[in-house]
């Protein structure tokens, strides 16, 4: 059975709104001081690793071994191995890319090539948002509350990416209005994803505990591959602190906004 027209509309609107909310919050928070950015950034992705962790292990795993049961949790776990796998090698595929770009950029006449990195920028964005909306339609079609609280874990960690995304596209020479039009017509691709994912994944609800142990494979590699690194770079034991308050305060948004009146949540 395909996903209701009520369920398509509810995706879009959550993973439209995290799009535009975390577009426009980062059209706004690259105006103010640079000292302000460079206070709240750190702490920003503290937080969205808190939110990743716990829409990953306490919302997508649980969702997804319930929904398969447990004799088929071998087969999850391979899901999860093989979506880190992967992005392991797509995240390779950006990076090389990128310093071959700053390679040519800083070579003599390399201004074009500079020029260019504009565009595969947006083009990676579009990908990346279009996996969000995948993750997003999954978690919502397991449970609405989870879709809720998982788009709140997309946002956290979109955020400090649209930033550091607004910021490249200044930098290759593109105009401030241009850019920040072109980003914020980019989070459109999380609506695609999304919507596509609702309607197949409703006809195909056998793929859906496969589909959420994948989501959950991407939130785990975004925090401990891209997020969690950063964080180390911080030393001192006060900072240490502060960065394990606000992981836990990630987690307990999200583990909050899955049982609101401190029950189960679930189908």
């Amino acid at each position: 059975m395909s996903a209701s027209p009520a369920t398509v509309i509810a995706v879009a609107a959550l993973t439209g709104g995290v799009g535009l909310a975390s577009a426009l919050a980062a059209s706004v928070f690259i105006a103010l001081p640079e000292a302000a950015r460079r206070l709240l950034v750190p702490r920003l992705v503290s937080f969205a690793t808190g939110t990743l962790l716990g829409a990953a292990l306490l919302g997508f795993l649980p969702e997804a071994i319930e929904a398969a049961g447990p004799g088929r949790s071998h087969a999850l776990g391979a899901v999860v191995l093989g979506g880190l796998l992967l992005f392991f090698v797509l995240e390779k595929l950006v990076l090389w890319r990128h310093s071959h770009d700053d390679a040519y950029a800083e070579a003599p006449g390399g201004d074009g090539h500079r020029h260019a990195v504009g565009p595969m920028i947006l083009w990676g964005d579009g990908l990346h948002n279009v996996v969000d909306g995948v993750v997003i339609a999954a978690a919502y079609l397991s449970h609405p509350g989870f879709g809720v609280a998982t788009a709140l874990a997309v946002f956290t960690h979109e955020l400090p990416q649209e930033i550091g995304d607004i910021g490249i596209l200044l930098h290759s020479g593109m105009g401030r209005l241009r850019a920040l039009g072109l980003n914020l017509l980019v989070s459109v691709a999380a609506v695609l994803g999304g919507v596509a994912a609702a309607w197949a994944l409703g006809t195909a609800l056998a793929v859906l505990p496969y589909a959420l142990a994948f989501a959950a494979a991407s939130l785990l590699y975004v925090a401990v591959a891209d997020l969690i690194p950063g964080l180390h770079r911080h030393a001192g034991l006060g900072r240490a602190v502060e960065q394990l308050v606000l992981i836990l305060m990630g987690v307990a948004v999200i583990w909050l906004t899955q049982h609101p009146a401190g029950g189960a949540g679930g189908a």
